[in-house]
């Protein structure tokens, strides 16, 4: 692996944990000043800060299911290691290591309250919207995952994508 690239894998480190740490603190910063007290009025009918303790996935889907929700994110996170690791290190590819950054780093931030608390900590609601409560890791996740849907299909070749591949390089020169 050339200098290039390991800077590159460090940088991606840096930022994962950079960015757990600012959901980490967002989430403690929620349970010191939300938890047991009436919904905070950001803006009067549009965003609130309101606590609570979600022990499934979006929309309430998949209740005390910490065990599955754990094994995904493993999976999810091997992937992206994988993917980080095999991309190469030229410019065309910085915006896909941010985004699987701040997807790998929305997964560990909500796994870490489901191993840590058995249910993820949210906080903010668009009362307008009537939108599920969540927290800045679904944030990273859901902006990144769009973001990253568009770039694979309107920015990306399918050729930019070869780097990509399951199979052993030695089966490749057999055929």
């Amino acid at each position: 692996m050339s200098w290039k690239k390991k800077l590159i894998i460090f940088l991606d480190l840096l930022g994962i944990i950079a960015l757990v740490g600012l959901d980490q603190y967002t989430k403690y910063l929620a349970v010191i000043h939300l938890k047991d007290k009436p919904a905070y009025s950001i803006v009067s009918g549009i965003l609130e800060l309101n606590y609570l303790e979600n022990k499934g996935a979006a929309f309430g889907m998949l209740q005390n299911q910490k065990a599955f929700f754990i094994f995904v994110a493993v999976v999810i996170l091997g992937v992206i290691g994988y993917v980080l690791l095999k991309t190469p290190d030229s410019k065309k590819y910085r915006l896909l290591h941010l985004l699987l950054s701040l997807i790998a780093a929305g997964a560990i931030g909500n796994m870490i309250d489901r191993i840590r608390l058995n249910y993820v900590v949210d906080f903010i609601y668009f009362v307008l919207i009537n939108f599920p409560i969540f927290n800045v890791a679904d944030m990273y996740v859901t902006v990144s995952t769009v973001a990253l849907v568009i770039l694979l299909l309107f920015v990306y070749n399918e050729n930019d994508l070869n780097f990509i591949s399951f199979k052993q390089k030695r089966y490749r020169e057999i055929k």
